[in-house]
Formats: C-alpha cells, sequence, structure tokens
C-alpha cells in the first residue's frame, strides 16, 4: 500500500549510477528555468513575484516522492496562474494580503479536490475535456496570457481584463504614455529568448534575459528613466503556516478551486502521457498522478505556495536534458531553495518587462495552428466546437471559456449517441457477407422480404425514439412484400428499461402485420439483458441467431435449425436457451 502511494519506494532501490548526470544536468537546468519564469508566472496571477519561487519549491519536493513521471516539472504554469487571477479577479477583497491569503488556501482546496478524486479513482474525468476543447481553450489563454503582460511591456498602467477586447481597448487607451525605453528592453528580451532557442534549446534563455535586463538597468541608471522594476524580493525560505480564508469565501472559491483542479491535472497528465508515448514506457497512473498533484498542492499551500501543475515547457526541458527519475526535481528544488536563500538581491533591478517578455515567448508557443487546420480537412464538427471554445474563451473569459468548451462537447456526445449509424444491410452476390446497401448497391441480391438493419450503438432512452422512427420508415419502403426483420445487434452491448418498452411494442406491431422479427449477433451481456428483462418471451427464443447470414438462411428456407446451432445464438449467463 505505501508502495502504491510512494512510487519512489519502488525506483528508488533500482537507481542506476548511470542516471545520475542526466538527473543533476536536467535538475540543474530546470532549476535554474524555474527562477525567472516562477517569478513571471507570480506577477500573472496577481502575486508578488518571490510566491512563483514559493510554488517552485515544496510542490516539486513532494511530486518527487508521490508522482509516477520521472520526467514532468511541477511548479507555477502560465494558465492556472491566469486562473487564478481572473478567478481572484472576480471576488471583492479587501487588499494584496487577503489576495494573497486566498491565493495560498486556494491551492489547499484545489489539492484536496485532487487528492479526493485520485482516491476515488476518477482520473477518467480528464476523458471529458476533448482535444479540440482543449486546443482551443489553449490557444485562446495563451493570447490572454500574452496580452495581459502589456502593461509591463509597454510601461503603462493597463485595466487588466480576461476577456480580450476588452484587455486590447483598456491597452489602446493608454499607448500615448507608453515607456519607450521599457518597450525597448521588452522587444529586446523577446527576440534574444527567441533567437536563443533557435540556436540551441538547453541554453537558459530566460536566465541570460534576466541577467542582461538586471545589469542593463544597473550600470546604465534606467530605473531614472521610468523602468519599472521588481524591487526588494524577500529572502529566506518560506516558513510553515496553516492557509486560512473565512469560511464564507469557501463557497465563492469552490468553482474556481474545482476548475483549476480540472485543467491542472490535463495539464499535467496530457505532458506526462506525451513524454511518455515518445520514451515507449508506461508507468504514468491517472489516478496516482491526481492524488501527487494533490498532495502537492496541499503541502505547498502550507509553504505559501499558490496552484501548481505540471508545466510543458519545463517538463520537455527536463526530458531533453537527461531526466531519468524524480532525483532531478529534487535538484530543482535545492536550486530554489538556494536562490532564495542567497540570491534574492540579485533581482532587485530586475526590470518588470522582462519577465512579461519571458511569458509571452512561452505562452505564444502554446498557440496551436495545425491541428485546427487538420480539424477543418477532415472534421468540421470538431473544428466548429474548437473555433466555438476559442472565441467563448476570448470573449468571456477563461473560466468561461472553458467550462462552456466542455459543455459543447458533452452536448455533442449526447448528439452522437443519441442518433448513432444505421445501416441497412444486403446480401453481397456469390457470398455470404452482408454489407451497407448503400455503399454496396450494385453488389448485393435482391431482397424484397427482407429488411436487415445494424444498428452501431446502445440503446437506450435517449435513442428510442430514433430508432423506431428509422426502422418504421425502412418498413414503409419495404411495402406489402415484407415479411422478415432482422436486427443485426452485434454493435448493441446495452439495452435499457426504455428500448425493451419500445422493442416489446415494435415487435408486437410488426407481428400483427406478420411480420416476423428476428436478432441476430446479439453479444453475451446483450443476451442476457433481452432473458432477465423478459423481452426474449416478445420475441421468441427460436428467433434469435449466431449471426446475420444464419438468420436470413433460416428465414428464406423457413427450415430448423441444429441444437448447437441454436446454444451458440441464445446462451447466457442465467443458462437459459
Amino acid at each position: 500500500m505505501l508502495k502504491r502511494f510512494f512510487p519512489i519506494l519502488q525506483w528508488l532501490p533500482g537507481y542506476r549510477k548511470e542516471w545520475l548526470s542526466g538527473d543533476l544536468s536536467a535538475g540543474l537546468t530546470v532549476g535554474i528555468m524555474l527562477i525567472p519564469q516562477g517569478m513571471a508566472y507570480a506577477m500573472i496571477a496577481g502575486l508578488p513575484p518571490v510566491f512563483g519561487l514559493y510554488a517552485a519549491l515544496m510542490p516539486q519536493i513532494v511530486y518527487a516522492l508521490m508522482g509516477t513521471s520521472p520526467q514532468l516539472s511541477v511548479g507555477p504554469v502560465a494558465m492556472d496562474s491566469l486562473l487564478v487571477a481572473s478567478g481572484l479577479g472576480a471576488l471583492a477583497l479587501s487588499g494584496i494580503e487577503e489576495y494573497i491569503a486566498m491565493a495560498v488556501f486556494l491551492a489547499l482546496f484545489m489539492g484536496a479536490l485532487q487528492l479526493g478524486f485520485g482516491l476515488l479513482r476518477m482520473g477518467f474525468l480528464v476523458n471529458f475535456l476533448s482535444r479540440p476543447v482543449i486546443s482551443g481553450f489553449t490557444s485562446a489563454a495563451a493570447i490572454i496570457i500574452g496580452l495581459s503582460q502589456l502593461k509591463h511591456l509597454l510601461g503603462t498602467d493597463i485595466a487588466g481584463s480576461n476577456q480580450v477586447h476588452i484587455l486590447l481597448a483598456n491597452a489602446a487607451k493608454t499607448l500615448s504614455t507608453t515607456n519607450l525605453t521599457t518597450l525597448a528592453i521588452g522587444l529586446g528580451a523577446i527576440f534574444l529568448i527567441s533567437g536563443l532557442k533557435r540556436v540551441n534549446p538547453k541554453i537558459p534563455a530566460a536566465l541570460v534575459a534576466v541577467v542582461l535586463g538586471v545589469l542593463a538597468v544597473y550600470f546604465f541608471g534606467l530605473f531614472d528613466l521610468g523602468v519599472r522594476i521588481v524591487g526588494e524580493v524577500p529572502g529566506g525560505l518560506p516558513a510553515p503556516t496553516m492557509p486560512e480564508v473565512e469560511v464564507s469565501r469557501i463557497s465563492e472559491l469552490f468553482p474556481i478551486a474545482l476548475t483549476l483542479a480540472l485543467i491542472a491535472f490535463m495539464e499535467a497528465i496530457s505532458v506526462a502521457k506525451a513524454v511518455e508515448e515518445k520514451k515507449g514506457e508506461k508507468r504514468v497512473d491517472a489516478n496516482q498522478e491526481l492524488v501527487a498533484l494533490g498532495a502537492s498542492n496541499i503541502a505547498g499551500a502550507f509553504f505559501q505556495s499558490y496552484p501548481t501543475t505540471g508545466g510543458f515547457s519545463r517538463t520537455a526541458v527536463n526530458d531533453q536534458a537527461g531526466a531519468r527519475s524524480g532525483v532531478a526535481a529534487l535538484v530543482s528544488s535545492a536550486v530554489v531553495a538556494l536562490t532564495l536563500l542567497f540570491l534574492t538581491p540579485a533581482f532587485y533591478y530586475l526590470p518588470n518587462a522582462v519577465l512579461a517578455s519571458i511569458i509571452m515567448v512561452a505562452v505564444f508557443g502554446l498557440i496551436d495552428v495545425k491541428y485546427p487546420l487538420q480539424l477543418w480537412r477532415n472534421r468540421k464538427d470538431e473544428f466548429i466546437l474548437l473555433l466555438v471554445t476559442f472565441v467563448l474563451t476570448l470573449g468571456m473569459g477563461i473560466r468561461e471559456g472553458i467550462l462552456l468548451g466542455v459543455l459543447l462537447s458533452l452536448l455533442l456526445l449526447v448528439y452522437r449517441i443519441s442518433k448513432p449509424h444505421i445501416a441497412i444491410l444486403g446480401k453481397i452476390r456469390g457470398t455470404n457477407y452482408f454489407r451497407n446497401v448503400d455503399r454496396f448497391a450494385e453488389d448485393v441480391e435482391d431482397m424484397a422480404q427482407f429488411l436487415i438493419l445494424r444498428f452501431d450503438g446502445q440503446l437506450f432512452f435517449g435513442n428510442t425514439d430514433y430508432f423506431r422512427e428509422q426502422l418504421q420508415r425502412q418498413v414503409r419502403k419495404k411495402g406489402e412484400g415484407l415479411q422478415y426483420v432482422i436486427l443485426n445487434a452485434e454493435a448493441i452491448s446495452y439495452i435499457d428499461s426504455t428500448a425493451v418498452f419500445m422493442l416489446r411494442a415494435l415487435v408486437q406491431e410488426l407481428r400483427k402485420r406478420g411480420i416476423r422479427f428476428a436478432v441476430a449477433g446479439a453479444i453475451g451481456p446483450t443476451r442476457d439483458i433481452l432473458y432477465s428483462s423478459r423481452l426474449i418471451e416478445d420475441i421468441g427464443p427460436e428467433n434469435l441467431f449466431a449471426d446475420t447470414f444464419q438468420a436470413y438462411t433460416h428465414c428464406k428456407a423457413s427450415a430448423g435449425r441444429s441444437e448447437l446451432e441454436a446454444k451458440i445464438a441464445t446462451q447466457t449467463t442465467r443458462g437459459l436457451v
């Protein structure tokens, strides 16, 4: 049991010496990357920069003990930071102290939800976030995150918003007050980071930009020209404290925490699975990942961390740098701890514009253009879902966009299962095969006496009317010569009570018209339902067949069948034949 919740007890005894160099290299690289990135993401969340370092400390340590992905880098990320800002920004808070307290408690609340979901084995929840929704949401959120940094890039006071049209309008009003020196620093940092990444992705481009930005402000006195800087960053490790908020605030935080819990899990599991597939390994356990992420956020909240998850860019760097185990994450957290203890004074002259440039380069890389183009060419319905999610997120906000996107994807799912594919089958000349007459119209035999229908889905309350209407329509098309209706049930895995009632009435209606109803190819669970619901009494065991060919030949010849043929067609777990 202990090894299940602490996978480190499984892999640490088998740790190999040859892994150490890769883990040290990856840990140092990601740790150095985390310092400016964490500070920048804290600014997105509306928190002082040092809270980004706090968020990069304890969560990494806990995940190294409990996580199942050797390469996943847990810490502050752009998406969750903006969700924190948009969620808390909508609440009436008294000041920065209450805002910080709410952000920290949000990590505890979100972590508790993730831990609960994991213990209840609810990792399947992420399946409700379809890829078109994720892609549309991520691209829109990246644009909002990037534009939210315009105030730091321009050096102006732009009123924040998570709605892109309002954000752009607010930015336009302040263009005349742009600080050109700040703009030059920000644009220079963007080109520098982008250029270094193209030259060599392993170069800590963000750290290079930070160092050059600090040196430029310090030696050229740019602070006197109105360039805004980070200022004093508190040193030392965060002291353990109990996160507290007023009880009345918990209900306000619940929708934010639930959204964060699911989005954060989606981010982490998707990047962890991507690395796993690339390496051909099968180690990532979705339910244990929920437990690990939940425990990381809970522990982090006691050390002043705001909500965290696995980061896309850092995990990629961690993998490229050679990470083989959770030791890399422990090294990264050690780098952050040493920075908090000894190096925070070095960030005093860091321009906010440099942090803004780090954020912009990181998030604009999340905008996906190829996938929407693929959907446009191949799946128009999913392209529309992606586009609607994208537009809703831009126009209504981050939280509203993802929630409405998930709702739309569920509605699309319900629509599809309420109207599954129905095929009218015909016998291919000279063979025993039965195929869709729409696809093989010239190759099927004349079957005026037969209607063979295949229903490709479960039969349940949501599609019983559709099934009945389609079957009755085909019966009318066949006309007076119709004598046999054969339901190919190979794709029907479940029949609910509403569908049983509908089928019973349908069989009786057909019988009154002198039409025999037969079922072919029903799988075991479906046959069990036919017997347990007593629907078999209406259909008749003699009208259950192992496959369509057997049903067709039996009806055509009006002949009997062997005892073995009857057993194959009707056998159930109840022992009835």
